[in-house]
């Protein structure tokens, strides 16, 4: 089902709920709905249709008018609607953020780091993924988008600690989940100490993501930063 038809489909629950019928047996005219809805009568008798096939709804026609009680599996989507949108408006942090930036090469440290052992196994087991030997490097293209990097400094993070060598100290890394171009999932990494300010951002993945997507110097790649519950 597309996302636009699932909206759809919820939105006319709501509307039904508003009239009553998830806690009794509602009388409801097409006629009403629709105006409810603000589409014409026929896409509302439409939208009953469609409710009812999926068992959202049970839906009795009558001399008298339409008779429409909302089933259990539809007032289970609206609990789940109501408790996503009281999540969205209680949590004291959105559960993602979109940066965009562009395409530059880095200095060519990011192999090095992301095949230490002591790293390397922390993200397996930490992020779920085993990445791949190098970062996809962002500049971050507007005051927005730094702002926005700075603020997740606030937010839980998954941290990969630090250790020493023989010969020198490795810091902790904090990661944020992160899907790159709506497609491949990922990490934004940040280290606690870094070359770079807070108009870069450096992301790992399990594949090469310049290579998967085509991707040269100047190329403008958008990230949706997950936050963590």
């Amino acid at each position: 089902m597309s996302e636009k038809r699932e909206w759809r489909h919820l939105y006319t629950l709501l509307k039904l709920a508003e009239m009553g019928a998830h806690r009794r047996t509602a009388k409801i005219s097409t006629e009403f709905l629709a105006r409810k809805l603000g589409v014409s009568q026929q896409s509302a008798s439409r939208h009953l249709i469609e409710l009812e096939r999926k068992g959202w709804i049970k839906r009795t026609i009558t001399p008298k008018g339409c008779l429409v009680q909302i089933a259990e599996p539809g007032v289970n989507q609206l609990k789940r609607l109501y408790a996503n949108v009281r999540f969205l408006m209680e949590t004291a942090y959105p559960p993602s953020v979109t940066l965009e930036g562009v395409v530059f090469t880095g200095l060519g440290e990011g192999a090095y780091y992301v095949t230490r052992d002591h790293y390397r196994r922390q993200f397996i087991e930490k992020l779920g993924f085993d990445p791949y030997p190098g970062t996809l490097n962002l500049k971050l293209l507007s005051d927005y988008d730094v702002k926005t990097r700075l603020e997740l400094e606030a937010y839980p993070a998954i941290e990969i600690e630090g250790f020493k060598s023989e010969d020198r100290t490795f810091g902790a890394v904090k990661c944020y989940p992160a899907i790159i171009e709506n497609k491949v999932k990922g990490a934004l990494v940040a280290a606690m100490r870094s070359h770079y300010d807070a108009s870069v951002i450096e992301l790992i993945a399990p594949i090469c993501l310049r290579k998967h997507f085509n991707l040269k110097d100047g190329h403008k790649v958008k990230v949706e930063v997950l936050t963590l519950p």
